[in-house]
């Protein structure tokens, strides 16, 4: 690590596999830490550089430092505040209490004008709210901005060569985010599209759940090919309602991402859709600790389609199938037997 990345200062918080990946990435450019909610797992990391719960067979960066402590994570920021970062690798589930918790800390030791970027994908359940709403309805940081793009944990651990998109109104957060993750295999690009990057990610998550259940059924590649198509249709007519630029959907965040997580074994959205079309039902997919934020958002995502009065076969036959007991095999015919009609995105 040269002397000006040292002086850079990134936190990490949520030790998952994402957040495992984005920490050592960002430890190639900055002092990193890992802020964990157990103490154990931040104790291993220090001692083997390993995480025993998340990418446990995959070694992490030396320069990695991991903690479980609140004070050692304000003193870490405090050093450098100016060109510190934080990560949020929460799941959007836990994104009002930590917005809320982290916010309250920083903003008594005058650290929350820090630049603050989330991962996490999907619709609040209830509220149906993006990760940006959240944020802004339980805090008050300046410089905000959601890091999203096709890539899988694993594969940014091991350095494989990936592609991100930083989405952010703040010019600091844009450049703060791409000086920290850029590297010799991280690209990181810039956009101001905050909303078209979490719609994107959000839905994408749906249709891998769709391509998995296609394929699981063994319909065949034409079948992918088409609910990938007609997924990023859905995606894009949602989110350009929202206030979305079009063309977003078709780059990273959108049909990148969408092409990955509907295609890709190490999808857990895919996964979803394969043991669907297994006979089995979702409460034995999560009872086996398979989670997905598709399964999470879908019913929220729909909500807000219908809210806006956008149509999203895809999206409404998922959610029969998740919580309305109907047939994988039954939702797919009615989705290919719909009224013909002319191509619209």
């Amino acid at each position: 690590m040269t002397s000006t990345a040292s002086t850079r200062k990134t936190l990490v918080i949520g030790a998952g596999s994402w957040g495992t990946a984005l920490a050592a990435t960002a430890s190639l450019n900055s002092d990193t830490l890992l802020w964990c909610r157990h103490s154990e797992q931040a104790d291993i990391i220090n001692k083997t550089h390993y995480n025993p719960r998340y990418l446990s067979d995959c070694l992490l960066p030396d320069t990695l430092r991991a903690t479980h402590r609140l004070d050692e994570a304000v003193t870490h920021l405090s050093q450098s505040p100016e060109q510190s970062l934080i990560i949020l690798g929460v799941p959007v589930a836990g994104m009002v209490e930590t917005c809320t918790q982290w916010f309250q800390l920083l903003q008594a030791h005058n650290l929350s004008h820090i630049p603050i970027v989330w991962t996490c994908k999907g619709f609040a359940q209830d509220s149906a709210q993006l990760p940006h709403e959240i944020v802004q309805t339980h805090s008050q940081f300046p410089h905000i901005g959601v890091l999203s793009g096709p890539s899988f944990a694993r594969e940014v651990v091991q350095q494989l060569p990936v592609a991100l998109t930083i989405a952010s109104h703040s010019q600091h957060t844009l450049d703060t985010t791409t000086q920290i993750l850029h590297s010799h295999f991280c690209r990181i690009y810039q956009s101001d599209d905050v909303i078209g990057v979490e719609v994107g990610g959000a839905l994408k998550n749906i249709i891998a759940i769709a391509c998995g259940i296609a394929d699981g059924l063994s319909l065949g590649h034409n079948a992918r090919a088409a609910l990938i198509t007609r997924g990023l249709a859905e995606i894009t007519r949602l989110g350009t309602a929202m206030g979305g630029i079009p063309t977003t959907f078709a780059g990273l965040t959108g049909l990148g991402d969408l092409v990955l997580t509907a295609t890709g074994d190490l999808s857990r959205n895919r996964q979803v859709g394969l043991a669907i079309a297994q006979g089995k039902t979702l409460n034995e997919i999560l009872a086996s600790g398979m989670t997905a934020e598709g399964v999470r958002s879908a019913r929220d995502t729909l909500k807000r389609a219908q809210s806006l009065h956008i149509e999203m076969p895809i999206t409404e036959a998922i959610c029969q199938v998740l919580f309305e007991n109907m047939p994988a095999r039954i939702a797919v015919q009615q989705l290919l037997t719909r009224e013909a009609k002319q191509e619209i995105l």
